[in-house]
């Protein structure tokens, strides 16, 4: 019970950090142009991601099979460390510069991939997947509007779902990510002994017993991932950082799209909305947590998309919105 209670508590703080710390850069990241669409109403963005979700899976799972792990941890190090300048940039004031960009982030973000790549402990793994995935729901919440992000989560929730229950692929490919030490898990340590460095992984100890027998390769790491140690035998808890950044591109959209709702925050895009989608997220992250600690793995984003959409409409009809134009639907009716 306490190591569900440490896990389950140590979770929300991770995902209330990535939250929070969108919601803060969301203002400064417009204002510094970062906006990556041209029109972020348009619902074909969300078409054009998911698309390129399944393009960057495809690859991923490829480059697993064919021992092609460093190429993808130097793309996920990159990723990292180019998130983390976009956040440090609108944070960090420009003492100085460096090839015209600001000195202090690019010294910080390129200190930080260091850390991944020299000594990726759980505490460097946490801190660098935070900053990026403030970066990254800031990045695409102020980048998708209200009906284009609603579409992404409920598309991508029906692909977890799918992918997980159905497929399965994507517990091969968090078996193999697991391996890499790469900020794309948030690691929640139960025992004060843990270290990451040192763990087994989901892959370790080549095969395992299934059903039928033996079974190795993809099949092994799908078991493994499947079936988790009971909460008293694990020495810590991983939750993957899409399944923190995804929900909270609507809390981001939330504050800055849906017009004449006031912040609840000074500086920040915190309006009711978005703070009801928020704390949808985390109803759902709580479900989520309970029913990981029994031993088996679960589809994230159909419980945390669906607890931020709902959160988002009821905070949207408490505020005054009318329904269609909370769901971004008005414009075409």
């Amino acid at each position: 019970m306490r190591r569900s209670l440490v896990a389950a508590g140590a979770t929300l703080a991770l995902f209330l950090l990535v939250q929070l710390g969108a919601l803060v850069l969301a203002n400064p990241f417009v204002d510094a142009g970062y906006q990556t669409v041209e029109n972020p109403s348009d619902p074909t963005n969300s078409v054009v991601y998911v698309g390129a979700i399944l393009v960057a899976t495809a690859f991923m799972l490829a480059a697993f099979k064919y021992d092609a792990d460093v190429l993808i941890r130097g793309l996920v190090v990159f990723s990292g460390t180019w998130l983390s300048f976009y956040a440090l940039s609108v944070v960090l004031p420009a003492a100085f510069t460096l090839a015209g960009y600001n000195g202090p982030a690019v010294v910080v973000a390129l200190a930080l991939a260091v850390a991944l790549l020299v000594y990726p402990e759980w505490y460097v793994i946490d801190a660098v997947g935070v900053l990026m995935g403030m970066g990254a729901a800031a990045l695409f919440g102020i980048s998708f509007g209200l009906l284009p992000a609603i579409l992404l989560l409920t598309v991508l929730a029906v692909y977890d779902a799918i992918s997980v229950y159905g497929t399965e692929h994507m517990l091969s490919l968090a078996s193999g990510v697991m391996d890499l030490k790469v900020p794309v898990v948030l690691v929640v340590p139960l025992t004060w002994s843990y270290s990451y460095l040192d763990g087994e992984t989901a892959t370790d100890g080549g095969e395992q017993d299934g059903e039928d027998g033996a079974v190795d390769g993809e099949d092994a790491m799908k078991a493994s991932a499947r079936e988790r140690p009971e909460p008293a035998d694990r020495d810590a808890f991983y939750i993957g950082l899409g399944d923190a950044v995804m929900p909270t591109v609507l809390v981001v959209s939330a504050g800055v799209f849906l017009e004449d709702t006031p912040a609840l925050v000074e500086n920040t895009v915190m309006t009711l909305p978005a703070l009801t989608a928020l704390v949808g997220t985390l109803v759902g992250l709580l479900v989520l947590v309970r029913f990981v600690m029994k031993g088996r793995a679960h589809a994230g984003l159909p419980l945390l998309n669906g607890g931020a959409i709902g959160g988002y409409l009821v905070g949207a009809v408490l505020a005054g919105v009318p329904l269609l134009e909370a769901l971004g639907l008005a414009q075409y009716l």
